[in-house]
């Protein structure tokens, strides 16, 4: 009876352990079809008719002639890990003043930059003063005798 708890709990113990290490995908955003996108076409389609193709879009830029973005991201991650993307597409879509579509541009993975912050801390010029320095420092400097601005008995 021992022994079966023994090996019930060393295989629950296993199978906690490998799940760890599971990839956990993730999709952000439009979901691409690429042969729908291949039917956007300059000259032919106008703003409706992308609608009705791709439906609505992501982005609509704020200035200019209202393009459209669509925007999607696939990602993969271990169990505790920051997301890593795998896949990504921007796809803009440029109109004239008339509505019809003049350009489809697509992007993908070359869009990503790879921010990589430091943990340094700036250095500044003056003292390098601690905690209870800065808190206890200006005691007694504001308003003491023999000050630029005097006393009230002797105003200089």
């Amino acid at each position: 009876m021992n022994r079966k708890i023994t090996v019930a709990l060393a295989l629950v113990a296993m199978a906690l352990s490998t799940s760890a290490c599971t990839h956990l995908k993730g999709h952000q955003g439009y979901v691409v079809d690429p042969t729908l996108i291949d039917t956007i076409a300059p000259g032919v389609d106008n703003r409706e008719s992308v609608e009705k193709t791709l439906g609505r879009p992501t982005f609509v830029s704020e200035f200019g002639d209202k393009d459209y973005y669509y925007f999607s991201r696939n990602t993969r991650q271990y169990a505790f890990t920051s997301p890593k993307p795998t896949q990504q597409m921007v796809l803009r879509i440029r109109f004239d003043a008339a509505g019809n579509v003049v350009a489809v541009d697509k992007r993908g993975m070359e869009q990503v930059a790879k921010i990589d912050p430091t943990s340094e801390k700036t250095k500044t010029l003056g003292r390098d003063r601690g905690f209870l320095e800065e808190l206890f420092g200006n005691i007694g400097q504001v308003g003491a005798v023999g000050d630029a601005g005097g006393t009230a008995d002797n105003p200089n």
